[in-house]
């Protein structure tokens, strides 16, 4: 595998800005940029890559009807219609952390935290595979939280999930917003590494 500079990074992060133009509010996960809830797509201004990072110039604004949930942020090629490029968290600019899973139902992630209560969702890591027994996107409740583990619950306060097979990936907190009546969303910072 080779090992590429900034430079080659920085190019191939100002491409991928170009195709990821809007940005959308999702009332929960799904691969094909389903559950879209924000009332219109905002377009998103991207800084140049520099040190194989780029960065959302500025605040979006995205507008909620009434009655709407917003937990997922989508990225979109046009303002309508166009080609779904990807979804990540709302969660409040917390970083994801890795965690890895044998069959014992708990997570292992070092220094991860997280406290009992906070609602956080799954992703598969880089060539990875979340642990059977959780789901890509859908929503826990972290549980017995230490240091460097922690269990997820499918309800607030419930029991561990059942773990049924090791795996890896990112737990990252999320947050879910519901409007009693119109208002917005706000996405402070965005930004894109290309790591390795």
């Amino acid at each position: 595998m080779p090992i590429l500079t900034d430079a080659v990074k920085n190019a191939a992060l100002d491409q991928a800005a170009t195709l990821m133009g809007y940005l959308a509010v999702h009332s929960a996960y799904s691969a094909s940029g389903a559950n879209e809830s924000s009332t219109a797509r905002q377009a998103i201004a991207w800084d140049a890559a520099s040190g194989a990072v780029v960065a959302m110039t500025g605040t979006e604004s995205l507008a909620m009807p009434d009655g709407s949930t917003g937990a997922w942020l989508g990225l979109w090629t046009a303002v309508t219609g166009g080609v779904f490029r990807g979804m990540l968290p709302n969660s409040g600019g917390e970083a994801p952390r890795q965690f890895a899973a044998a069959t014992t139902d708990t997570l292992t992630s070092p220094g991860h935290g997280y406290s009992n209560g906070q609602r956080v969702t799954v992703l598969p890591g880089v060539g990875g595979a979340v642990p059977a027994g959780l789901t890509v996107g859908a929503h826990y409740w972290v549980i017995n939280a230490a240091t460097d583990t922690l269990q997820l619950s499918a309800t607030q306060g419930g029991s561990a999930v059942d773990i049924t097979a090791a795996g890896s990936g990112l737990v990252q907190r999320i947050r879910v917003e519901t409007f009693d009546a119109a208002g917005t969303i706000n996405v402070n910072a965005m930004t894109l590494t290309l790591a390795g």
